[in-house]
C-alpha cells in the first residue's frame, strides 16, 4: 500500500535507534513501550494555527483505532509556542515538560506564527521547540518523502520525475548552528550591532546520527548520502570524516556511502530526485533540505515524521507549519498528523496493527476522491473537496468499516 513501506521502515529500524548519546559512544536501546498495552498515556500538543483543528480529526481517527483492539488513550493536552506564550509566558512551561516525561507517547501539531515574530528570541514559539529537543533528548528526525500515487499530480515536478521517489531525511535535531553557542545580538567597536551564531558540532554527537542513519540505509535501499559543506566550512569538514569513520566501523559492505554539498544536493533533489535513499544531514542542512524533499510529492500536508530519542518517548509530528492564514476555516488537511499518529502506533506503543489500520484509512480516502484545499486536482471530476472535519471524520468512519471486514 503507499504508506506501508515507510511505516515499516520505521518499525524495521529500531535497532537504528540505538544511538549514543552526546556524552557516550554507545547507549542502551530505545523503547518507549516495552510491549503493547490497553491503555496509553498521550501528551497532545495541539500548539497553534490549524494545530488544534488537525489535532481534533487525529483524536478522533486514532480513538476509531484503537476501539477496534480495546484500546484506549488517556490524552493530556499541554502547551507548547505560540499558544504558550500568551496563556504561561513562556513557550515551554514546566507543566508541558512534566508530561512528555511521564507520557507514553508524544503527538504534535504545529507551532509558530506572524503573532509571535515580533518577540524577543526566548519568547517565541520555536524557542520553545528547540527547548523541547533539547530537554527531551529528541537528537534524531526522521522524515520521508514517498510519493503517493494518487497525488503525483499535486507535485510541482513532472510525474516522471517524482514517481517512485522514496528518500528518509535523517536530520540530526540537538547541534549545529541552531543550538552552538556563543550566539546573540550586539553591539561591536565600532557601534554597530552583529548577529552571531555558531554551526558547532561534536565528534560524538555526529557519530549517533551517522549510526542511525547507516541502520536506516541498511533497512532501505542500502545508499547513504551524506551532505555537507566541506569545502568551506570547518565543522563540515569533522562532520564528513566522522561519517566516513562511523561507515566503515560497520557498514562498508551493506550501505554504499556517498557525500554531497548542500548546495548541490537542493539542486539534485529537483533535478533527479530518484538517485537518493537515505540522506543525512546536520541540523541547518536538514531543516531546508527535507522540506524541499517533501514538496517532491506534492504538499507538506501529507507527510509525517518522527523526533526519536536514545531512549524514552519520541515526538510524532506533520512536518507542515501552523498555517495561520487558514486557521478556523476548516481548511487544513489533517492526514499528515493521522499518519503521525500511525507511526506512533507503530514505532512508540508497540502497535503496529493499530498503525497500518490507520494508514490503509488514510489511502482508503484517497481512493474514494476525497481532498482538502491543498491537494485538490482543479478540474478534477473525480475528487471531491471536503473541510478537515469531514476528513477526520471519513478517516475515522474507514478506520471502523476496514477494521469489520478484517474481523
Amino acid at each position: 500500500m503507499m504508506l506501508r513501506a515507510l511505516l515499516a521502515t520505521f518499525a524495521a529500524t529500531a535497532g537504528a535507534l540505538v544511538a549514543p548519546s552526546a556524552r557516550s559512544a554507545r547507549a542502551a536501546p530505545r523503547m518507549a513501550v516495552s510491549s503493547p498495552q490497553s491503555n496509553y498515556k498521550i501528551t497532545l500538543l495541539p500548539g497553534d494555527g490549524i494545530g488544534p483543528e488537525i489535532t481534533a480529526a487525529t483524536v478522533k481517527a486514532l480513538n476509531a483505532a484503537g476501539a477496534t483492539k480495546g484500546v484506549s488513550f488517556e490524552y493530556d493536552e499541554q502547551l507548547l509556542g505560540g499558544c504558550a506564550i500568551d496563556a504561561a509566558g513562556t513557550p515551554w512551561p514546566e507543566a508541558t515538560l512534566k508530561s512528555c516525561q511521564a507520557a507514553d507517547s508524544i503527538l504534535m501539531a504545529a507551532i509558530g506564527g506572524p503573532k509571535w515574530d515580533g518577540n524577543p528570541r526566548e519568547l517565541r514559539p520555536e524557542t520553545g521547540l528547540l527547548a523541547m529537543r533539547q530537554e527531551l533528548g529528541l537528537f534524531a528526525n526522521l522524515r520521508p518523502a514517498k510519493a503517493i500515487p494518487q497525488l503525483l499530480e499535486a507535485s510541482s515536478l513532472k510525474p516522471e520525475i517524482v514517481e517512485g521517489v522514496d528518500i528518509m531525511v535523517v536530520r540530526e535535531l540537538c547541534g549545529d548552528v541552531y543550538f552552538g553557542k556563543p550566539a546573540g545580538i550586539f553591539v561591536n567597536d565600532e557601534g554597530h550591532r552583529v548577529g552571531q551564531n555558531n554551526m558547532i558540532y561534536s565528534e560524538p554527537e555526529i557519530e549517533r546520527i551517522a549510526r542511525v542513519a547507516m541502520d536506516v540505509a541498511a533497512k532501505r535501499g542500502g545508499k547513504c548520502c551524506s551532505i555537507d559543506k566541506a569545502n568551506v566550512l570547518d565543522v563540515s569538514q569533522l562532520w564528513k570524516e566522522v561519517v566516513i569513520r562511523v561507515h566503515g566501523e560497520q557498514w562498508a559492505d551493506s550501505v554504499e556511502l556517498s557525500h554531497m554539498y548542500v548546495d548541490n544536493a537542493a539542486m539534485q533533489l529537483v533535478r533527479w530526485p530518484k538517485q537518493f535513499d537515505t540522506i543525512v544531514c546536520g541540523n541547518i542542512f536538514g531543516d531546508i533540505l527535507s522540506d524541499e524533499a517533501s514538496m517532491l510529492v506534492g504538499s507538506l500536508g501529507m507527510l509525517p515524521s518522527a523526533s526519536l530519542p536514545s531512549e524514552g518517548p519520541g515526538v510524532f509530528e506533520p512536518i507542515h507549519g501552523s498555517a495561520p492564514d487558514i486557521a478556523g476555516t476548516d481548511a487544513a488537511n489533517p492526514l499528515a498528523m493521522i499518519l503521525s499518529a500511525a507511526m506512533m502506533c507503530t514505532y512508540d506503543l508497540a502497535q503496529p496493527e493499530l498503525g497500518q489500520l490507520l494508514e490503509d484509512a488514510v489511502e482508503a480516502v484517497l481512493d474514494d476522491g476525497l481532498r482538502t484545499k491543498d491537494i485538490v486536482s482543479e478540474g478534477a471530476t473525480d475528487q471531491t473537496l471536503v473541510g478537515c472535519v469531514a476528513m477526520g471524520d471519513a478517516v475515522a468512519a474507514k478506520v471502523e468499516a476496514l477494521a469489520k471486514v478484517l474481523a
